[in-house]
């Protein structure tokens, strides 16, 4: 049996049906990019026919993506596959992924069809697939909570019809590492001619388990693991994949195992992708938390200076997560910014490089010291991928407990400046009462969370809202950061309105 583990992730599909996520066009492309250079083997690009927007962002990334393999989500209906081939066709390693229900729950419930229809169904869903393409994998969604017996009939028709992967969900969380990993040997024996494909696992995070169960499964013999960065997904999310390739690396001496990953990427792939979706890794994650390489305690202090495996199974700089010193202050110069953009990871042409160096600048004059991840977090809001149709030129705010809230603000478009005032609730309320003067639109502010990035009294603040147009459900998040939290409300904000503004204009 092969000792190398496949990573597919689902970050752009799974991932992003947590709720309140909604990446466009430019955002998948860009995460995509950061997933190829991550070393991910396949990135499930989307589900083409959901929507416009999916097939568009599949479509792209299928255009553009290379050295990786490419794949689109289907139902077992020829319509579904025709879409999906439809936007993969252009990939250089396309597949396409289909997946039908085979637990009696939802074969009862939801399908309302019997066994033979589930095996008959998926049968010809497999042979529309491999009429496009011969790269097929076959989900049987609630395996997990599946007879067993029935899910082997089930795998050997699929791959008498031409399914080169079969992948064997935990839908629910439900699973316990032990059983499931019972659950893939007893598969393994029981499905004849499982050995000539691949077998993989998708394990959501009910339970807390989803990490747990895939490595139950890899070492049961499962050479392919599915899952998202940061482990977001549906309800509780899926298995987070720099946990399960980080388990893989430090453990190889137990499993055996080993990826095609570039570790190095995974910590500004978690970085992005939280950036993109708007979701904070909470600060004790495994992996690409900020504490997790943090020591407090005086004893854990004492043993890392005297010799950092005391308390670290991990060096950092494995995952990309810098150790440097350099200190950056308002003395200092493009050379040094430039230079230390390079260290942390980041390419920029002259344009980006000198946006970022003007925020640079603004902010240490703000700030005694700029810490990395002041530098990271200013090239990751900063630099845009999408049109920027509003900037903010400049904002003033009258507040106190004793006035009416009041803002005045200034936004560039392109050489124009336009500026408005406004009165509201708070000052955060008269800031975006502003904003939608000037651009013409109506939101309604749905979420408003800040965090500080950085410690001390001068912390860098981050902003991460999300608004709605008038009463429409549709969301739209916004990320904005400075010293001043008004100042990261009001870029977020306007971030927010670019982003329905370049939707609208893109008609998706």
């Amino acid at each position: 049996m092969s000792n190398r583990v496949y990573i597919f992730d689902t970050t752009l599909r799974d991932g992003e049906q947590s709720p309140g996520v909604s990446l466009n066009v430019a955002e998948k492309l860009e995460i995509a990019r950061q997933l190829a250079r991550l070393g991910i083997d396949i990135i499930e690009a989307g589900f083409p026919i959901t929507s416009p927007g999916d097939f568009n962002a599949v479509s792209a990334i299928a255009r553009e993506i290379r050295g990786v393999t490419v794949a689109g989500l289907a139902r077992p209906s020829f319509a579904d596959i025709d879409r999906a081939w439809g936007a993969l066709q252009q990939a250089e390693q396309p597949r396409i992924h289909i997946f039908l229900a085979t637990s009696n729950i939802h074969m009862e419930h939801k399908l309302r069809m019997s066994r033979e229809q589930v095996i008959e169904t998926a049968v010809a869903g497999v042979k529309r697939a491999k009429g496009y393409t011969a790269d097929v994998e076959f989900s049987a969604e609630d395996a997990s909570r599946s007879d067993l017996d029935f899910l082997c009939r089930v795998v050997e028709a699929v791959i008498a019809a031409g399914a080169t992967t079969i992948n064997i969900p935990d839908t629910v969380g439900y699973a316990i590492p032990e059983e499931f990993g019972a659950f893939i040997k007893g598969l393994m024996q029981g499905a004849r001619g499982i050995e000539q494909v691949t077998l993989s696992v998708h394990c959501h995070d009910d339970l807390g388990l989803a990490v747990a169960n895939s490595l139950a499964a890899v070492r049961a013999g499962a050479r392919q693991v599915e899952g998202a960065i940061n482990g977001i997904g549906e309800r509780a999310g899926n298995a987070s994949l720099e946990e399960v390739i980080m388990s893989l690396y430090t453990r190889r001496d137990f499993y055996g195992l080993e990826t095609g990953v570039s570790t190095e990427e995974i910590y500004r792939t978690s970085k992005l992708v939280s950036k993109l979706t708007g979701m904070t890794v909470q600060p004790n994650k495994a992996v690409v938390g900020k504490n997790a390489f943090a020591h407090e305690a005086g004893i854990h202090q004492d043993g890392m200076l005297k010799n950092p495996t005391t308390y670290e199974i991990m060096n950092p700089a494995l995952v990309g997560i810098s150790q440097s010193n350099l200190v950056l202050g308002k003395h200092s110069g493009r050379h040094a910014f430039r230079s230390r953009l390079v260290e942390l990871g980041f390419s920029l042409d002259e344009d980006e490089l000198n946006k970022a160096f003007i925020r640079f600048k603004e902010m240490a004059d703000r700030k005694k010291e700029i810490t990395d991840q002041d530098i990271e977090a200013i090239v990751e809001n900063e630099i845009h991928e999408a049109p920027v149709t509003y900037e903010l030129a400049y904002l003033h705010i009258s507040s106190g407990t004793t006035v009416v809230p009041t803002a005045t603000v200034g936004l560039n478009r392109g050489e124009e400046l336009m500026e408005e005032a406004a009165c509201g609730n708070g000052p955060v309320d008269a800031i975006c009462k502003a904003v939608d003067k000037i651009t013409g639109y109506q939101c309604r502010l749905a979420s408003w969370e800040i965090s500080a990035i950085t410690a001390g009294k001068d912390a860098l603040g981050e902003v991460v809202l999300r608004i709605a147009e008038n009463n429409l459900e549709k969301l739209y998040m916004g990320r904005g950061i400075s010293t001043d939290i008004l100042e990261a409300s009001a870029r977020a904000y306007i971030d927010a309105v670019n982003k329905m503004i370049g939707e609208k204009n893109n008609g998706k």
